[in-house]
């Protein structure tokens, strides 16, 4: 499969995660031809890794820039899953659940941030998340838990699911096993992209490789600040939805899926590109998410794995044009929050690319190539 591909493309997209997905589909709509590589298989790294919590963990711990985007994004979710469940015909499980934070946060500062920013917000206890009430759990100690209400969730390999089924539907062209080696520029422009399956060219590039852009780029990547950051999470499997909200307590939150699967995570480690899950991991999550929720204590393990994020400075991700080579652009560096970014990330890019106005000053995530 060596020699020239894809020269008649309007744009290649390296890298087919939600966020090359989303971009994808937002550029098939516009009519424009896309071809998407992929080192791997689609989805199958840090979008489908994580829980699929459509909000910052505690939005007002983040700066501005990570919440003025959650936001918005978060806000184009609901029509976005409901277009992709009506043109695949696969569910998203795009779902409000609502996320109850427990001590110990900053009550005032979570008070302020939600009241300034329009954020429902209510004192609620530990039980309140619990499916089925347990008596004599209601105790006024526990009544300085906040309720962020509007708070969803989506399930990510569904949603990955439907949105690959889409792209192709569209047109996209996907070729999975094909990690891009070089990048060839000349001229102020990207000529080509060498891979492991021959030479693929186009009008314009996006690299959404996630954790693995800056390896992408190679030197073309300049002071751009993203690694892997790795995250180990837990599966159980309850009859029945064991919790009625999305339970965080720090870094610890457990999701309930409508269908009895709980999910637990996550660790947050710097061991750069390894993907291995570890018994301490496991036995930390475990114990301290038992602590949250009792009845797990009784419930096999049914899976556990790792993924590695994004990591950026600040969770703030780099989408914009390159500075140097002006039919290169990036969509990457989401950190935590690529599936909740994914419709508003693909959305600005899409703006800047055509010349389209703005939601919100865009030029944060434009910094993102460090110069």
């Amino acid at each position: 499969m060596n020699g020239k591909k894809g020269m008649n493309q309007d744009f290649i997209v390296i890298g087919a995660g939600i966020i090359g997905l989303a971009m994808a589909e937002q550029l098939l709509a516009q009519g424009a031809t896309v071809t998407i590589l992929e080192r791997g298989a689609v989805g199958q790294e840090s979008s489908w890794a994580g829980g699929g919590i459509l909000s910052p963990l505690c939005p007002w711990d983040y700066p501005d820039e990570v919440t003025r985007l959650t936001s918005y994004s978060a806000a184009l979710f609901a029509a976005w899953a409901d277009s992709l469940h009506a043109a695949s015909g696969i569910d998203p499980e795009y779902e409000t659940s609502g996320m109850l934070v427990l001590p110990p946060f900053d009550a005032r500062a979570a008070q302020q941030w939600c009241a300034a920013h329009g954020v429902k917000a209510e004192r609620a206890s530990r039980a309140a998340a619990l499916a089925t009430p347990v008596a004599g759990k209601e105790t006024g100690e526990e009544s300085d838990a906040l309720l962020l209400p509007e708070v969803a969730q989506v399930r990510n390999p569904r949603l990955l699911r439907a949105l690959r089924k889409r792209v192709e539907a569209l047109g996209g062209h996907i070729i999975e096993q094909c990690a891009v080696r070089e990048v060839v520029a000349g001229g102020g422009r990207v000529q080509s992209l060498a891979t492991a399956r021959g030479t693929f060219s186009a009008q314009g590039y996006i690299v959404t490789a996630g954790a693995w852009s800056k390896q992408v780029l190679g030197r073309h990547a300049l002071s751009l600040n993203i690694k892997p950051a790795r995250g180990q999470m837990l599966l159980f499997r309850f009859a029945a939805a064991p919790l009625r909200f999305i339970l965080l307590q720090g870094d610890l939150y457990l999701i309930s899926r409508r269908d009895g699967h709980l999910l637990v995570g996550s660790t947050l480690e710097d061991v750069g590109f390894d993907k291995q899950t570890t018994l301490a991991a496991r036995d930390d999550l475990f114990e301290r998410a038992q602590r949250l929720l009792p009845a797990l204590a009784s419930m096999p393990l049914v899976q556990h794995w790792a993924g590695l994020r994004p990591a950026s400075p600040r969770n703030i991700p780099a989408i914009g044009r390159h500075p140097q080579l002006d039919n290169l652009y990036i969509n990457s560096g989401h950190f935590r929050y690529g599936v909740t970014m994914a419709p508003g990330s693909a959305a600005i890019l899409s703006n800047e690319m055509i010349g389209a106005p703005q939601p919100f000053d865009v030029a944060p995530y434009q910094a993102g190539w460090g110069i």
